[in-house]
């Protein structure tokens, strides 16, 4: 971009006719091949430091630019500082300093030749240290960045790698236990029942939370969800999904003959979430609704509860935004994200009584 710049100042400085037209028109010819070369190079196959060429090439162009002006280095200095912050975001400390020589030379040769006076030479002492000191800063910062970024990498790894185990581990002892507590229930008293009970209701938070991890997993890892969408009747969907939660006090209205363009076992884990928030923390009867408006599919979760406080909406849909006593905050953003790989959008819509979150994907063409 900054070779682009140049080469269109260069042709600018033609028709204003501002030295010699020809000397110009190989600078604007330079300067665009040099921008050309950094476009259709695909520099990530060579070495890490070859786009370093460029900035010598670009310090000769900037000298022939300022010759072609007659020894004029109003336009120089600021490109050279310019050249020198790039390479000083992309390149080691060492490359900067290997380039004081060449560009000292672009910036006093053509003054030399075109008998420029003393001062504007020693503006030389000036200009050079600067651009040095501005780019060895620049390159401190964006190597902090980088040993940053790369650091936070590395903790992102480790923290995916022990969700992904902890959640796996944890399936197979928990199903045990709930087994064992399941048959503990049916033969025991009604003090015992009620223990029981409550250690199924923790057994069944813990594998929300080894489900969620799983989920949390294959989003981060994937950064974009990969879906194998289908035509699906819709009706089917929802009645398969509504059967994995209580299925108490939940009233579905779907259109027999709506068939939605999903994929199945995604959007199935999207009316899972919501059906078992709204019986989580709302109140009954939970109605869920899906239609077509238009040129989009609208599936609606509704309960007939409080409703959510105006402050939490924002972060509603973020992760661990919510959470409680029945769950870590993880469903929502899963819904979220689910939602957004199928290029649709999901929002929390204020009812009286209660809430709806409300999904829209575009509709099935055809």
């Amino acid at each position: 971009m900054l070779f682009l710049l140049a080469g269109v100042l260069a042709l600018v400085g033609i028709a204003a006719h501002g030295g010699d037209p020809s000397r110009l028109l190989l600078v604007a010819v330079l300067d665009l091949a040099l921008a050309a070369l950094g476009f259709l190079v695909r520099w990530e196959r060579l070495r890490p430091a070859a786009p370093a060429l460029l900035g010598l090439a670009g310090f000769a162009v900037l000298g022939l630019s300022t010759w072609s002006f007659g020894g004029v280095a109003a336009g120089t200095g600021p490109f050279l500082v310019l050249l020198y912050t790039w390479a000083a975001l992309h390149f080691p400390r060492w490359i900067l300093l290997a380039y004081v020589v060449p560009a000292g030379v672009a910036y006093l040769l053509p003054l030399v030749l075109t008998h420029r006076p003393p001062e504007v030479l020693s503006s030389a002492l000036v200009l050079l240290p600067v651009a040095v000191a501005i780019a060895l800063l620049v390159e401190a910062q964006a190597r902090h960045l980088r040993d940053d970024r790369e650091r936070l990498a590395r903790i992102e790894s480790w923290q995916s790698a022990m969700m992904s185990t902890l959640a796996h581990d944890v399936r197979s002892p928990l199903a045990t236990v709930q087994f064992a507590l399941e048959m503990l229930a049916e033969d025991a008293d009604a003090d015992g029942r009620r223990t029981a009970d409550a250690a199924l209701r923790q057994t069944d938070r813990i594998r929300r939370l080894a489900d969620g991890l799983l989920d949390v997993q294959r989003i981060d890892s994937s950064g974009h969800l990969r879906l194998d969408r289908r035509r699906t009747p819709a009706a089917r969907l929802v009645r398969d999904a509504v059967s994995y939660t209580s299925g108490k006090d939940i009233e579905v209205e779907v259109d027999e003959d709506l068939e939605v363009f999903v994929d199945p076992e995604r959007f199935e884990q999207i009316i899972i979430n919501l059906v078992g928030n709204a019986v989580r923390y709302g109140r009954p009867p939970v109605v869920v609704s899906f239609a077509r408006a238009g040129d989009v599919d609208r599936l609606e979760v509704r309960d007939h509860g409080v409703g959510i406080p105006e402050a939490l909406r924002p972060r509603l849909f973020g992760r661990f935004a919510v959470g409680g006593p029945d769950g870590i905050g993880l469903g929502l953003w899963i819904v979220r994200s689910l939602t957004e790989a199928h290029d649709g959008h999901v929002v929390a819509e204020a009812r009286d009584p209660g809430v709806a979150m409300v999904v829209t994907i575009p509709a099935a063409q055809g």
